[in-house]
């Protein structure tokens, strides 16, 4: 009760004059830092979408060497732009990323809008990112909520909903939105981000070094690493696909998924998902037959392929295939490539695809 009286007498002023005052000592060096360019925190923003910052610096130093201006994002092939991703994941991301360039050229001559509204409406902008662009890139007394602030809030407010719920999202918002300075809005945010990714982390947090413990509520409870609370996520389910490495005349052939869904545009090599009672190669035989229309021999295995994405496990299964007859068609697959295995590289695909194309590059 007396912490309470504590952070009610405090206010959000000496949260976020602690905050600053430990963010002004303890920023961290990112090179999307500083940027005074909105088109720079569009791109950071949206690659750190559920991705750690170690991994997103060297795609962003790459991205903004080839895709320097937002125009030049518009402008690009598909092809350029997930090649561009590989290897980050969440390829709808680039896919929208792309497209906000293109509407902000259309609909906001070239300029990235503001407001809240309006950067809503940019593809792959939600509430979180739009938070953080408008506060960081425009100073606007905008709160955003991501991993690192909702641990951040769960802990110094002992927040006892679950995170992900629809209550605890509430009550999240709400104490960020209530904590916000109108002054230095972007830097704020910020540092709640760096907070939570340097000091209030997930495991073992360093509280005796948080600028906040002194009113930090579930630090004063001894509560701290059991906040946020989070429901139980279900098994992810488990789907075993197949692939097909067809080659002729020292070409492979590839196919392209549609521009939709998971790593739709990206390429691979055909195949399909495994149905109950049914043969690796009765599998394999069926779906080629869906999407190209032509018959296989399946022949040597070549090599299982195992991934994790968000919402489901997969095994993959390769094998050596053989043409039967006719010649492939594409039926359910958005483009076909007879390509040499050198070529590989040149054709952004996913993980697990990427580690076969290289398994075959090997093998030559």
């Amino acid at each position: 009760m007396m912490l309470m009286t504590t952070l009610r007498t405090a206010g959000c002023g000496f949260v976020a004059a602690a905050l600053l005052a430990w963010y002004r000592r303890h920023a961290r060096r990112l090179p999307w830092r500083g940027a005074v360019d909105p088109y720079v925190v569009l791109v950071s923003e949206v690659m750190l979408q559920q991705t750690q910052v170690e991994t997103v610096i060297p795609y962003f130093a790459r991205w903004m060497q080839r895709f320097p201006t937002l125009a030049s994002l518009a402008e690009a092939q598909q092809q350029e732009v997930l090649a561009a991703w590989e290897g980050l994941g969440y390829y709808s991301r680039a896919r929208n990323l792309q497209r906000a360039a293109q509407m902000v050229l259309q609909e906001f001559n070239g300029k990235i809008p503001a407001d809240l509204p309006s950067l809503r409406r940019l593809p792959g902008v939600g509430r979180y990112t739009a938070g953080a662009i408008a506060s960081i890139a425009f100073g606007q007394p905008v709160a955003t909520l991501d991993g690192n602030i909702r641990r951040v809030l769960s802990r110094v407010f002992d927040v006892g909903e679950d995170a992900r719920s629809p209550a605890g999202e509430r009550r999240l918002w709400s104490l960020a939105a209530e904590q916000l300075p109108a002054d230095r809005p972007g830097d704020y945010n910020q540092a709640l981000m760096d907070l939570g990714a340097l000091i209030c982390t997930p495991q073992n947090p360093a509280c005796p070094d948080c600028p906040l413990a002194i009113v930090c509520q579930a630090y004063a409870l001894g509560v701290q690493t059991q906040r946020p609370v989070l429901a139980p996520r279900p098994a992810l389910p488990h789907i075993t696909v197949t692939a097909a490495i067809i080659q002729r005349q020292g070409r492979v052939l590839i196919a392209q998924r549609p521009p939709y869904g998971l790593l739709g545009g990206m390429w691979e090599f055909p195949g399909g998902k495994q149905q109950q009672g049914e043969s690796l190669p009765d599998c394999l035989q069926r779906e080629i037959k869906e999407e190209l229309g032509v018959l296989v021999e399946v022949g040597a295995p070549a090599g299982v392929y195992r991934h994790a994405y968000t919402h489901f496990r997969l095994t993959l299964h390769a094998f050596h295939c053989h043409l039967l007859d006719g010649e492939p068609r594409p039926l359910e697959v958005a483009a076909l490539r007879w390509i040499s295995p050198a070529e590989l590289p040149d054709y952004p695909m996913g993980k697990v695809d990427r580690q076969i194309a290289r398994r075959l590059i090997g093998e030559k």
